[in-house]
């Protein structure tokens, strides 16, 4: 018997299915080894050599596919056809090795582009050995990711606090943002006016054209750029005769787009479903692996990790046969298509991502699919199906208006679509940055105009418009300038941004990237310490290198040494500066972005809160921020960023809300590194804080009053007695929000009002609903989130229910959390089963047995010490002996 290993248990059970009962199907359940996350795993020294460790969940697989190769007549590695998949058989052979498992039949590899029988079968037929250079790029692009991350990270814990991490990638990626943002920051906007001419022709017929010509002069996009400049303009329109003194009509034609990559679908899926990219690549990993149709599981579409745009003869016959099938023979060309990828470090020689069969028609599989399964293979059944129809034509008109003196011109235009093409299936969906805010005439179309004829001026309409900044990055058009730029591979893109995400870096705003004051602190740093290893050029150009490196054409210890060569003695160099230096030069490097130009005679530097002080870019335990320099006796600070974006942060100084009329002091709103507070009088001298309180979240700062201030001042504030236990009731606001407190037990409060306004009777109420709900120890059984189905082996129903850490996904036998970022309405049947497989390989969790403390000989001293404690202790009783295995 062969036994073949393939990467998830999904595809392992449908695979064993095509292969028969000679083959025995393994899950290696992804990557079995990785790089330790510590440092000294990659030895710069030792000519790069790597300590690998087997990740402790994979142990009790591992040995389970040991166990059956040994009894084996030949292994199969059929991993995932790309770089990545080709690492991971890479490690399973060294670790069998290691485990002297290897059968006598040795070890092949196979790999196919679509899970059906007959592309396994054709695969199972053409082994061949592991792809040396492919390993060899692997092992290059994890050994510079770990020594940049490994490297860089320590010196940015040290240097440059709230840092947390920085990578090869994932900097860059950044830097595009923050970037952007400055862009944004910068721009001023212009002005600029339109005026339209709205016509009728002889027959009564209406359009609409441009000016274009005043006084003799062509007019471009800022000739007119005020409301006078546009009154002027429309009287000379208004007091012309006008004819036509042209018309041309224009055939154009529009080809259809190349089929999916892996970046164009996860750019087409953000416009057009607003999936993010990690959401993207999890759907396209089910429809790869399979979905049960009529009883039999099959794989939807191809490989969904590549960089080639080529279609197999068997793809292209299948669209061009539906597309006669469906559309009719006009909308197919005379002969097929082929495209040619155009991304700067395209090597993957696979075919695009296409469905395994296109008689598939989405509105027949969608009943099988989830909603968002189905929304995506439809997105890529179209996109197939339309790279293979013929093209759109349309006729394109352009008519010239001119006054009889030729002095004043407009211009209208026009598009018709006269024959559809691939336009009847698929039309590509467009960034804001695309649109360009400009007219769209694909679809107007203008009466017949006749050159000689005299229009009738009916009106003329003049428009203001302003000039916008370039819109901020979605996760579409991030994608796409890190692949024009040749920057990481479109399978790690979505992996990037998360980290971003998860690290605070960024944050989304209406589904656009906005940089955190962090992440713009860390660019900072990195292009005034780092310049070279953020500049695009240069990450583009190692990116470069590691392709090639996968072509054979250079040696992969060769790239790291001369990049280590570089990057080693300037983190050295890094360490040895004092952080205040390095707060310093950032103070001075982000000068234009903290403080803004000086306007007059206003120092943008200058306190507001005290006569002299200096403002400067600060470091503190949670990062950097704004501060006087006359601290401590000036505490006036604000958080990190330009005054504009701190503006509702940050106020002038204290604000005075009022007088206390207990204490007959100033209460004072004020603005610190953590947000808005209120503070009762003044520091004493002994430097003792006065009493504070922060603002919450659902009380406008605007509009504070001095009673809501007291009030915030005065929690906790106790309710009353509690009629049947006779102790207190109080609500206060906490680390998680409002709350009220009663003989230990806790309930919680909707808002901020409920906790200075609430009575005894809602407040009994509220904690009598809490208690019912359940305490720790009387929790009642939760109510399952979501019934996904019965389990396809054992037939228990499969829930996802909500636990105490996040939602988890349970048979009933076993519990398995969901993965950082899945939601639990996206999450499928397929998929909660693999969860809970790859959660019953690890087996149940084991508390590590505690030794006993070996017992040194006592010494006489240490004895008769001993005796005297004896002597003196008082005597303990018994303690009932807990059962082995339970807590006590």
């Amino acid at each position: 018997m062969d036994v073949v290993i393939v990467e998830s248990p999904a595809k392992a059970k449908t695979i064993n299915k095509y292969l028969g009962s000679n083959y025995k199907v393994l899950a290696s359940y992804g990557h079995v080894r990785d790089l330790p996350a510590k440092d000294g795993s990659v030895k710069p020294a030792e000519d790069f050599s790597m300590v690998w460790e087997v990740s402790g969940d994979k142990q009790k697989q591992l040995k389970a596919i040991a166990d059956e190769v040994k009894n084996a007549d030949r292994v199969i590695l059929a991993t995932d056809p790309d770089r990545e998949g080709e690492a991971i058989s890479w490690h399973l052979l060294e670790v069998l090795k290691a485990k002297r498992a290897l059968p006598k039949g040795g070890v092949q590899r196979v790999t196919f582009n679509e899970i059906t029988k007959s592309a396994v079968t054709q695969a199972m037929a053409n082994p061949r050995d592991l792809d040396r250079e492919l390993i060899d790029a692997y092992l290059a692009r994890r050994a510079l990711d770990y020594l940049v991350g490994f490297t860089l990270s320590p010196v940015l814990w040290r240097k440059l606090p709230g840092a947390r991490s920085a990578g090869r990638v994932q900097s860059v990626a950044l830097r595009l943002i923050c970037d952007r943002e400055m862009e944004i920051e910068r721009f001023v906007a212009r002005e600029y006016w339109t005026v339209d001419g709205l016509f009728a022709t002889q027959a009564g017929e209406s359009f609409s054209a441009r000016l274009v010509l005043l006084d003799g002069e062509k007019l471009d996009k800022f000739s007119i750029t005020t409301a006078e400049g546009a009154a002027l303009a429309r009287r000379a329109v208004e007091g012309a005769r006008f004819r036509i003194a042209s018309v041309e009509q224009k055939p154009v034609s529009r080809n259809p787009y190349p089929p999916f990559i892996t970046s164009t679908l996860q750019q087409e899926a953000a416009r057009k479903l607003g999936f993010s990219a990690t959401q993207t690549m999890r759907v396209a990993q089910q429809l790869y692996e399979g979905i049960s149709i009529g009883g039999e599981t099959t794989g939807l579409i191809t490989y969904m990790r590549t960089d080639g745009v080529t279609l197999s003869q068997e793809a292209i016959s299948g669209a061009r046969a539906v597309i006669a099938e469906d559309f009719g023979s006009a909308y197919l060309p005379a002969a097929p298509r082929t495209y040619q990828t155009k991304a700067k470090n395209a090597q993957e020689a696979h075919e695009a991502i296409r469905p395994t069969d296109l008689r598939r028609r989405p509105d027949q599989v969608a009943r099988y699919l989830s909603a968002e399964q189905a929304k995506l293979y439809e997105l890529i059944w179209k996109r197939t199906i339309a790279c293979q129809m013929a093209s759109a034509r349309m006729e394109r008109t352009t008519a010239e208006i001119l006054s009889e003196d030729g002095r004043t011109g407009l211009r209208a235009t026009g598009q018709v679509v006269q024959f559809p093409g691939f336009l009847a299936v698929y039309e590509e969906g467009r960034d804001e940055a695309q649109t360009g805010g400009g007219e769209d005439d694909d679809n107007r179309r203008l009466p017949k105009l006749t050159v000689g004829e005299h229009p009738l001026l009916n009106d003329v309409k003049t428009e203001q418009h302003f000039t916008t900044p370039p819109p901020r990055y979605s996760e579409a058009s991030l994608v796409k300038k890190l692949e024009e730029l040749g920057i990481g591979r479109p399978s790690t893109y979505a992996s990037i941004l998360q980290t971003l995400r998860d690290r605070a870096y960024v944050k989304m705003e209406r589904n656009r990237f906005m940089p955190e004051d962090k992440g713009r602190l860390l660019t900072a740093f990195l292009e005034k310490f780092f310049e070279r290893y953020v500049e695009y050029d240069f990450t583009a150009d190692l990116e470069g290198q590691l392709d090639q490196i996968s072509s054979g054409q250079i040696d992969w210890k060769d790239v790291l040494r001369a990049f280590w060569a570089d990057f080693e003695p300037k983190t050295r160099e890094i360490l040895e500066l004092k952080p205040s230096d390095v707060i310093r030069t950032l103070d001075e490097f982000l000068e234009p972005y903290l403080f803004g130009n000086k306007e007059g005679d206003r120092d943008p530097r200058a306190c507001p809160a005290c006569a002299d002080g200096r403002l400067s870019l600060k470091a503190g335990k949670f990062g950097a921020f704004v501060g006087c320099s006359n601290y401590p006796e000036c505490r006036y600070t604000r958080p990190f960023g330009s005054e504009e974006a701190t503006a509702g942060q940050a106020d002038e100084g204290p604000r005075v809300l009022g007088v206390d009329p207990a204490t007959g002091q100033p209460v004072t709103l004020r603005s610190g590194r953590f947000g808005p507070y209120v503070q009762l009088g003044e520091e004493g001298e002994d430097k003792a804080k006065p009493p504070r309180a922060s603002i919450p979240k659902d009380v406008p700062v605007e509009t504070l009053t001095l009673a809501q201030a007291l009030a915030l001042l005065s929690l906790p504030r106790t309710v009353g007695t509690h009629p049947e236990t006779g102790k207190p009731i109080l609500a206060s606001i906490g680390r998680f929000g409002p709350y009220l407190l009663h003989d230990g037990k806790y309930a919680r409060l909707k808002s901020t009002e409920e906790v200075l306004t609430m009575g005894m009777n809602q407040a009994v109420a509220t904690l009598a609903d809490a208690a019912n709900r359940g305490g720790r120890g009387e929790r009642k059984a939760a109510a399952a989130l979501k019934e996904l189905g019965a389990h396809p082996e054992s037939g228990a129903a499969v829930k996802i229910m909500d636990g105490r850490y996040g939602p988890y996904v349970t048979d009933g036998a076993v519990n398995a959390t969901l993965p950082k970022g899945v939601s639990p309405d996206a999450l499928s049947l397929e998929q909660a089963v693999e969860l809970l497989a790859a959660k019953a390989a690890k087996g149940p969790a084991r508390k590590p047995a505690r030794k006993a403390a070996a017992k040194k000989p006592a010494t006489p001293k240490a004895a008769s010490a001993k005796k005297t404690a004896a002597k003196k202790a008082p005597a303990k009783k018994t303690a009932a002996k807990t059962p082995p295995g339970t807590e006590a």
